[in-house]
């Protein structure tokens, strides 16, 4: 009896909170109000506009405040109230700073490079499910969609490194392109065992199949070991510490943006952090839940407590917890050899994704747990 009441209350709550994205919105007032359609795509480019400005400054001085308390260290605190201004300043500074283009370089592509790195975690801020009633649009096909732009993420890199003319830009893009290519096998392999599980690749679909408990943990091992393989492919996917060789500044003095400055130089700068909070987003999205409540069985007082607070706090709480964990690692690990790096992908990862992968299929044909099916 408690069982079913439990179950009627979280279809009852699930109902009030139907996923409606901002697209779908702007799909159903096409037919009423042309400026209503207009308006809404008018708020999801200015929301994605100021959540990318946000995100920039936000994240520079949360790094900022996690690497002086690993260090022993204040931080930022001269600048306006508990150093809060520091990275508006730093902004600025970038804006106003002197902007040139090597001599032998190729201008065109040398300009456009940070403006390709920048566009696919911009891209990817539209497609993730903030909330129930927060995301701008939500494909049918999310998964293979970022699988597809994620990769395209690495042109950027290597246009930068080739067209700055510089052997030291040179030869960190080309360590960009063997190390996010690698890792992408290993990010995608962990990405199909959560296909496998939900039975869809939309990623509110994926979201609403853990309705009834995480992947990380009700997917038994295997969604453990995806997590764990997921979240090390795309940290090195960042290029973050300690994957960080193609701009590691004791070998090649700053890699492939060497010869950027000024606000090219700020556009790759934010492009890692803005990468940073998508992987983020979408490790919590895959393995914990996205805005789903965490629920225990049939613990009514808990699990009411639980549905109580909101579902964007549940998706900050989640992103906050794995991007600290980012910056963990950076500031605990020192950085890895190529050898070393290529080591861990082609002979640790890679053949334990495939192993799991082949263990969660086996998971889902034996009907091991009653996994549900998107549309069911």
């Amino acid at each position: 009896m408690n069982t079913a009441l439990i179950n009627m209350a979280m279809q009852t709550t699930l109902a009030a909170i139907e996923p409606r994205t901002i697209a779908q919105r702007a799909a159903e007032s096409a037919h009423e109000n042309l400026w209503i359609t207009a308006g809404y795509f008018l708020a999801a480019i200015v929301g994605v506009a100021l959540l990318l400005s946000f995100l920039g400054m936000a994240l520079i001085y949360i790094e900022r405040k996690v690497a002086a308390a690993f260090q022993c260290r204040i931080g930022p605190n001269r600048v306006g109230p508990w150093g809060l201004l520091q990275t508006v300043a730093d902004t600025l500074k970038l804006v106003f700073k002197e902007d040139f283009v090597p001599q032998m370089a190729d201008r065109t592509l040398h300009m456009i490079a940070p403006f390709l790195a920048l566009l696919v975690p911009v891209v990817l801020l539209a497609l993730i499910p903030y909330s129930p009633a927060l995301q701008v649009a939500d494909l049918n096909i999310g998964i293979l969609f970022i699988t597809a732009i994620g990769g395209f993420g690495v042109m950027g890199i290597l246009i930068a490194g080739w067209s700055s003319n510089n052997k030291w830009s040179m030869i960190g893009a080309m360590r960009a392109g063997a190390q996010i290519i690698s890792y992408e096998l290993s990010a995608t392999l962990a990405l199909l065992v959560v296909v496998l599980f939900s039975g869809t690749m939309s990623l509110t679909g994926i979201v609403q199949s853990q309705e009834d408990g995480w992947w990380i943990w009700r997917g038994h091992a295997a969604g453990l070991c995806a997590f764990i393989i997921y979240l090390v492919a795309s940290t090195a996917e960042l290029n973050r510490t300690p994957f960080d060789i193609p701009e590691g500044e004791s070998e090649l003095t700053a890699g492939f943006h060497t010869e950027y400055s000024g606000l090219r130089f700020a556009f790759f700068f934010l492009a890692e952090f803005i990468n940073m909070f998508t992987v983020s987003a979408l490790t919590a999205t895959l393995f914990l839940g996205g805005w789903m409540p965490f629920h225990i069985g049939d613990w009514t007082s808990f699990n009411s407590a639980m549905d109580a607070i909101p579902p964007s706090i549940w998706f900050l709480g989640k992103v906050t917890a794995i991007i600290f964990v980012i910056m963990w690692f950076r500031w605990t690990f020192p950085r890895l050899r190529v050898d070393q790096l290529m080591h861990l992908e082609w002979k640790v990862l890679l053949p334990i994704g495939f192993a799991n992968l082949f263990i969660a299929a086996i998971i889902v044909l034996a009907n091991a747990y009653p996994y549900p099916v998107a549309g069911q």
